[in-house]
């Protein structure tokens, strides 16, 4: 699991019981499944299709630090689909995981776009290909 994002609680995080609000950590990991599903698909029209079972382990606190972690779990025709762990910083404990969640990559007219990806790639790499090509066109 890659952790790529790190929140920290505040006040306007907590619910009632002066815990992280899970709306708030759900909206955290549904924009980082979107970021991550742009960067991959090569594609700004993302869109989540489906999340799966939400399991809260443990919670947070104010002050805390977590951090958001995705993971491929396959590549679809036109979507994605991606595994999420949140873990607190500093402890290592386990928040939440989500073992499924969906992201569909779409055309200018919002329907499915297949993407032809297979694959993880790093954007790193695909700057080291294009380098590579416009070296050889010279």
């Amino acid at each position: 699991m890659r952790f790529h994002t790190r929140k920290w609680i505040k006040p306007q995080d907590l619910n009632p019981n002066g815990t992280l609000f899970g709306g708030r950590l759900l909206e955290w990991i549904d924009e980082e499944a979107a970021l991550y599903a742009i960067v991959q698909l090569e594609n700004h029209k993302v869109v989540t299709k489906f999340m799966s079972e939400i399991d809260f382990k443990s919670s947070a606190n104010q002050g805390d630090v977590i951090e958001i972690g995705i993971d491929v779990v396959k590549f679809g025709n036109a979507s994605l689909t991606l595994r999420s762990e949140v873990r607190n910083k500093m402890t290592r404990e386990t928040i939440i995981t989500i073992e499924n969640i969906v992201m569909v990559s779409l055309d200018e007219n919002g329907r499915p776009k297949p993407h032809g990806k297979s694959k993880i790639e790093y954007v790193k790499n695909r700057l080291e290909g294009a380098r590579e090509k416009e070296d050889s066109t010279r």
